[in-house]
């Protein structure tokens, strides 16, 4: 289990039109929001990244880059960013469903075609949403067991903007005794 304040995984993944994306090389003066989705077969996953294609310059005036990631290859990441018209979001393929279990993703297994006839991969991650530290450490996450209910990027735009003004710490840190 990933903790906040810790060190999380690196990442190390190409994407779409951006080249190398290396999470302990980005340079960014409040984080890197990462958001894991499940790949081109599902449509809430398009309607979701579009919203943070959208948003993405609101995040980066706040000094958070942004960055969506699946273990989808190159084609269908491709796919992807034509379908949700990706100029601002960096869209990163190929991620290992190792990788996804370091980063505390749940895996799910192929039903075969979704509702809008695409094929799902024999096994993917399921949806996560990260803010990193510059200092490549744990300060937000939301891990899913399921597509439905992701959290609200506009809502987490306020979030960021009350943890700027008020130097809100990451929380969940105590892993002691209970």
């Amino acid at each position: 289990m990933l903790m906040p304040r810790l060190k999380t995984p690196n990442l190390n993944i190409q994407t779409v039109a951006d080249g190398n994306f290396e999470l302990s090389s980005e340079v960014s003066e409040r984080g890197t929001l990462i958001c894991f989705y499940r790949g081109l077969h599902c449509p809430i996953c398009a309607t979701y990244l579009k919203e943070l294609e959208k948003l993405t310059p609101q995040f980066q005036e706040r000094g958070i880059n942004t960055i969506a990631v699946s273990t989808d290859d190159e084609e269908r990441a491709n796919e992807m960013a034509a379908r949700i018209s990706a100029t601002n979001l960096r869209l990163g393929y190929g991620f290992s469903l190792s990788e996804a279990r370091d980063w505390g993703l749940y895996i799910s297994t192929s039903r075969g075609k979704t509702s809008i006839g695409i094929e799902e991969p024999e096994l993917f991650a399921e949806p996560g949403l990260f803010i990193v530290t510059p200092e490549q450490t744990l300060y937000y996450s939301s891990v899913q067991t399921m597509p439905f209910v992701r959290p609200n990027f506009s809502e987490l735009l306020k979030a960021v903007d009350f943890m700027i003004e008020k130097n809100y710490p990451a929380r969940g840190e105590y892993s002691g005794e209970l």
